[in-house]
């Protein structure tokens, strides 16, 4: 989630503190061309999508903004559907990352109307619905109906009290493993996504892979990258801090818990992690594309940008795969992530949420307008039709068996000891023991979930 919020910053420092409303003006809309489909489609295809608004302006505060901003990226369709559809439109207050909360507890308080809110960073629910800044979707939204049906699970997954509180529009792949196959290739390495393909890509494949590369002498380096341990322990199938009927509970001294921070410890003291205080703890992605480090692993967004970015660091020849298998887990669990909102209390315009996020369904589960979607995304990008099919089939592995942690929406108190790398998720991997860790925090997360849900 910091991965995600030190990109979102960029855009905020970028946009500034500020409204951006969609208006009429070009950039805000599709191309014609686009529109033409998209007219094409909802008139032979779109009974999914009902209804009129009345009130087709939604306002959204958050550190980016949905509508286009001065890059040249294409219009999300979404929202090219909503215009075209319901006459919408949106408008976004930008605000820090930092100040996200205080400003959005002004907007409540003030009487804004601020209708929606992110909630791709999981750091928003439960304690959200507990402090009342966020309400119930169910009045708006029938996942029963053919829009949500493939995501119905996934949005059971956000309920509190009885009733939903995110709306998940997709589920997403939270982090994958990021490799340059020249240099697989030059090690006499099996491509991984080869591995993968013959169910053959698990732990112990990466710790072997790891075992004949790394060579500190030779400025060879294991895996690299910040806040990627929670990914490596997702594959177990196991959060830190699980939801389960309709209680938060606390994994941390769960069996699969304890197993993989004793792998991810042994990586550590096997000298397979890159030693960040021999470079000004910094971290070095670049490595991957002059072949001295294996694997660099974070969120699939670290890709979405030009070309030439993405290539800087990782080479031409850049691939990536899901997450190992946990050779011990019952099924193929990888970190997933999701596309989604909240809507906050006092919103006026819940109807216009609700027809928005119906748009984003329609735009997934839509041939057509997937097909659209991925032509954009290649054109923007410049991915190859490979790595955009290894994106469907993360994304498959994500949706299928879905894990969520919600260490980071519960209280800051909570997200800072369990993000730690002093005595938190990520201290095994810089040597400490998790017998330590548990045995030094585990009654503090406790307390501290008591505290918040006493509120």
């Amino acid at each position: 989630m910091k991965k995600i919020a030190a990109a979102l910053l960029v855009s905020a420092a970028v946009l500034l503190t500020a409204c951006s409303a969609s208006d009429s003006s070009d950039k805000n809309k599709a191309s014609d061309e686009i529109q033409k489909k998209l007219d094409g489609i909802l008139s032979s295809d779109g009974e999914l999508l009902t209804g009129e608004l009345e009130n087709k302006t939604i306002k959204f505060l958050s550190t980016w903004d949905i509508n286009p901003d001065a890059t040249g990226k294409s219009v999300p369709l979404e929202l090219a559907l909503f215009q075209q559809k319901y006459g919408g439109n949106i408008e976004t207050k930008i605000v820090s990352w930092s100040e996200r909360y205080e400003q959005l507890a002004y907007s409540i308080n003030g009487g804004e109307g601020i209708d929606f809110f992110p909630a791709n960073d999981f750091d928003a629910f439960p304690k959200g619905a507990i402090k009342d800044m966020f309400v119930p979707v169910d009045d708006y939204i029938d996942y029963s109906s053919p829009l949500w049906t493939d995501v119905k699970e996934a949005n059971d997954c956000f309920m509190w009290d009885g009733k939903h509180y995110i709306i998940c529009t997709d589920v997403t792949s939270d982090c994958i493993m990021i490799y340059n196959r020249t240099v697989m290739n030059e090690m006499g390495f099996e491509d991984p996504a080869k591995l993968y393909s013959e169910g053959k890509w698990t732990w112990d494949t990466l710790k072997d892979m790891l075992s004949k590369f790394c060579d500190e002498n030779e400025s060879r380096y294991g895996i690299d990258g910040w806040y990627f341990e929670a990914g490596i322990s997702k594959t177990t199938g196991v959060p830190y801090i699980g939801l389960e009927n309709g209680r938060i509970v606390n994994n941390m001294r769960n069996s699969d818990i304890e197993r993989v921070q004793n792998y991810m410890y042994d990586l550590y003291k096997s000298g397979y992690i890159l030693d960040k205080s021999k470079f000004e703890w910094t971290e070095h992605p670049e490595f991957i594309a002059s072949g001295k480090e294996l694997f660099y692993p974070c969120g699939m967004w670290k890709l979405y940008c030009e070309k030439s970015q993405w290539s800087s660091l990782f080479g031409d020849d850049a691939f990536f795969v899901p997450m190992p298998k946990d050779p011990e887990a019952d099924e193929y669990y990888t970190p997933s992530g999701i596309n989604g909102y909240l809507m906050v209390k006092g919103g006026q315009n819940p109807e216009g949420v609700a027809k928005f996020t119906e748009c984003k369904r329609f735009s997934v589960i839509n041939q057509q307008v997937a097909d659209i979607a991925a032509e954009q995304f290649q054109n923007d990008y410049g991915w190859t039709d490979e790595m955009m099919n290894m994106k469907k089939e993360a994304e498959r592995l994500s949706l299928q068996n879905p894990v969520f942690d919600f260490y980071a929406g519960i209280s800051s108190d909570i997200t800072l000891i369990l993000d730690s790398a002093e005595y938190g998720i990520r201290a095994s991997m810089a040597g400490t023991p998790w017998s330590e860790t548990v045995d030094s925090v585990y009654d503090t997360v406790n307390q501290l979930i008591d505290d918040a849900t006493a509120e």
